[in-house]
Formats: C-alpha cells, structure tokens, sequence
C-alpha cells in the first residue's frame, strides 16, 4: 500500500477531525498529480457525520470510473431555497492537472471550522474531477476520444451527461468551469513571447445570455477578482484567446454552446471559466503554485457569490423567469467577433529577457456582434422517424409531449436551397440559403413530437435546431443528414398565439 493510501486509511479509521483532514496534494508533497484511486481514498475518508458534506456519483466514465460530487451544505443540500447554489466542476481535460489538484485542496478548506460562515448562504458542489479516464493518462480526451468540452450540445459522453443531468436537479446559479492553457507551443516560440499569468478569467460571451447577467459578470465579478487573487499571490488577465498578436486576433473565448461554460450559461446561470497556467511538462512542473492558483480562484468564486449572494439568486431567477415566458424574443444564430477601436494591453513574457512585458495588441475584437437573428417560435415539431433527434432530446431531458394540434397552429418549414458556408471562429461551418413558408395543412400528429421552447433550455433549442445556426446540431457530424439541397428541411417551426 503507497504512503497516500495508507495516511487516508488512518484518517478514516482515526475518527479525525475535519479541520485536520489532509488534502492529497499536500500529503503527496506537491511531487505529482493524484491519481484517481487516491481520489476515492480522500472521498471516502470525509466527515459525513459532521452535518455539512455529503458525496454522490453523477456517473461513470467510459471506462467505468466513478464521478464524484462533494456537496456541501448547512441544512440539507438543495433545499433551501433561501440559498445561492454554486457548481465548480475541473478537469474535463485530462492533461490538465491542476483544476483537479486546487479542487482537492478547496475540498479540505471547506471542512475547516472557519470557513463554516459561508453555508449560511451558499450550497456548494465540487465535482473535482471529469474525465478520470483521460487524467490517468494525461490526455486532453476521455475514454471515447471525445473531448469532454465540445461535448455540452449533443451530449454523447457519460461524463457531460451525468454532469447536466446534475445539474438540472439543483438549477444552480452560479458554475465555474476549471481548466488549464498551455502557452509554450512552437508558434509563440517563434513570435518570442508568450502568455505567463497564473489564471485567466473567463465569463459567458453568447449574444443570448441575459445582458443582466453578462453585465454582472464583467461589472462586477472580474473587477472583484482582479483584486482578491493577487491579495492571495495569484496573477490575472482576462481570458483572451487567439493570437499571436498581429498575426491573429485576439477575442474573449468562443460564443459556443458547447463548452462547460456557456452551455449553462444559456440558461441563464452566472457562469464562468478559469484557465490556469500549465507546467513546462504538462503535468507535474510547479504544481504546488498552480493548484493553489486554482485553489484560490474558486475561493474568489465563493467569496463573491457569498458577498453578492441575494443579487445573483433574485436576478438569476428573474432573467430565467423572462427568458422562459418572452414569446417574441430574437435568437442570434450566427454571430461574429467585432472591433471596437480599442486596443488590448496584453501582459506577456519576453522569451529574450525572461521578463514580464506588455504587448499592445491592435486586431482586438472584445465585442460579440449578431449576424443572424430567427424570432423564437412556440416549439418545434421533431419527426418521430428521426431516433437520433428523440434520442438527443431524451440526454437532456427537455420537456417534450406528443403533438396535439390546436386551433390557430401555424406551422413553417425551411425549404433548403443551396448550401455555402461561413467563418466561425477560424473553421468554416455550413451556412444554407433556405426560403420559409407556412404549411396550408397541419401535419399528422402521430408523426411528430412537440418540443416547446417555453422551458428553462429553449434558447438552447432554438439555437440547436435552427437550420441556420452556426452552433447548431447540423454542423455536426451526427446530424449534418439533416441538412440536404433542394429538399425540406425536417424539423418544423410552430407558432401559437
């Protein structure tokens, strides 16, 4: 038996305190990742009785290892709803080792009788590791060779699955998606700088995320953070991905829906992403910084909900309210990253000199812009024929009912003409020219489902099933049958009053 197993072994047959309790990375000295048996270990050996954690499975990885969620609560988990519900998920890429590390470490911080104030307001869940199957190999995918974080909108993998599934039970108000970047590939190399800031900071960027909430984001949480983490050691930038400078633009991540980030964000969730600096090695170098730079980010995370906690739970549940019961509300469905004048001081370090610089950046595009708006309708109408839609629908558990017809129903199909394509964000995606028109007879019922978009995910829907959309199913290889030239395209708007 290693030394970690056996020292979590005594902590559980020891009957030791919570505040005692020693998280792996520190009783591995910071020397190398936790593996994922040292994981379960640590888990297990957590105080159930102390009236405060709780632990359960939200599923198993392709491989069979188990996801664990570490919840933590002062009156029962979820069920006041006087509470602000936070959700800190890590490592949905397997070489990226730190997210999980500073999750371990927030774990044991939160056992500590100090720190008991925070569940006065706040339920907290931390889900301290996503893909086991790609840590155990340090490699960016799981199982399946699926990259868990482009997962968020088909939602094929167990580990998204069981993740959304989780939290659709608790509708949390506040998530944070932890990752890692890698800053020293060959091309910034070559440009002779390279980005050095110990956490990035990332909020929701989708045109259709409440403005509130995006306003709060950027107004609010960063400006907080900017102050709390250098306090604790930590420096950080604002998530700016792209480059190198001038021979890329830079931009404030992607507006996907597919991310861990966004795809609650949709849903009108206060929502972020945390970057963290990886080593030279990509798995081991530095650990005891970065896990603790991610340590410090959730912390950051938990204390600003925690000062700001009745503002978010009262503007979360209004802009979910709205969003649910605006009948005519546009749909951006193609957007694009637009430049506002402004230039960016970017903080970079000199390969030359070995020194902090800044960089001022030109190509900035801070700004997402619509190209595309659709005016959302009632539902759609899902051909029952179609088992991959019925089972896309299922994953998500979007409310859905057999269609009954009712007076007045107008229904439109999208005739598809050509197919071009557009930019999305350096790739090319397909972009059909189709006509729209009503049909002058209601199609029979047992051939259709009826998916309503007055439900908590219609904007998700819409942006999903729209022929259009730019992030939608069709761009897909799964579903990309769906879209032909010169032929109808399957999946019916249906507009009621």
């Amino acid at each position: 038996m290693n030394r970690m197993l056996l020292l979590l072994l005594l902590l559980v047959t020891s009957g030791i305190r919570a505040q005692d309790i020693i998280a792996p990375p520190r009783a591995n000295g910071f020397t190398k990742p936790t593996t994922y048996d040292e994981i379960t270990s640590f888990i297990s050996s957590l105080d159930k009785n102390s009236g405060l954690v709780s632990t359960e499975i939200i599923a198993r990885s392709v491989v069979g290892r188990n996801l664990y969620a570490v919840k933590f609560s002062s009156s029962g988990f979820g069920n006041d709803p006087s509470k602000t519900r936070i959700l800190i998920f890590t490592q949905q890429h397997g070489n990226e080792q730190s997210g999980k590390e500073g999750a371990l470490l927030l774990i044991a911080d939160l056992l500590r009788p100090e720190n008991r104030y925070l569940f006065k307001k706040l339920d907290i869940a931390v889900i301290p590791q996503m893909n086991p199957d790609g840590s155990e190999a340090n490699r960016r995918r799981n199982g399946d060779t699926m990259d868990l974080n482009r997962n968020h909108l088909i939602l094929t993998e167990p580990e998204t699955i069981g993740l959304h599934h989780f939290f659709d039970r608790y509708l949390f108000d506040v998530t944070v998606d932890v990752h890692e970047y890698f800053p020293y590939g060959e091309t910034w190399k070559k440009y002779g700088y390279r980005n050095n800031t110990d956490l990035l900071l990332g909020t929701t960027t989708n045109l259709n995320v409440s403005v509130k909430i995006r306003e709060l984001s950027n107004r609010e949480y960063i400006p907080f953070m900017n102050k709390y983490l250098p306090a604790h050691g930590v420096s950080d930038f604002i998530y700016s991905p792209g480059g190198p400078p001038e021979e890329d633009y830079i931009r404030h991540s992607t507006f996907d829906i597919n991310d861990g980030r966004q795809s609650f964000g949709i849903q009108n969730t206060l929502s972020f992403i945390h970057e963290g600096l990886n080593g030279t090695d990509g798995f081991s170098d530095n650990l005891r910084h970065r896990a603790e730079s991610q340590m410090y980010g959730m912390r950051g995370l938990i204390e600003f909900t925690y000062l700001n906690s009745s503002i978010i739970r009262k503007l979360i549940a209004a802009e979910r309210k709205k969003m649910i019961s605006d009948k005519t509300a546009a749909v951006a469905i193609q957007s694009e990253h637009l430049r506002t004048g402004k230039k960016l001081n970017l903080p970079l370090l000199s390969l030359s000199t070995g020194r902090d610089t800044i960089v001022i950046v030109n190509d900035y595009r801070p700004v997402v812009g619509s190209v595309y708006d659709v005016t959302k309708p009632s539902g759609y109408l899902i051909p029952t024929k179609y088992k991959e839609l019925k089972s896309w629908i299922d994953r998500h558990g979007f409310i859905n009912q057999t269609y009954l017809p009712e007076k007045g129903d107008i229904i439109e199909r999208y005739e598809i003409t050509t197919i071009d394509s557009i930019d999305f964000e350096g790739d090319k995606v397909v972009n059909p020219s189709c006509n729209i028109t009503q049909m002058t007879a209601l199609p029979d019922p047992e051939d259709y489902i009826y998916l309503p978009t007055a439900q908590l995910k219609g904007d998700m829907i819409v942006i999903a099933l729209e022929p259009k959309s730019m992030l939608g199913l069709v761009t897909y290889r799964e579903f990309a049958h769906l879209l032909s030239p010169s032929a109808p395209f399957p999946i019916l708007r249906i507009i009621r009053k």
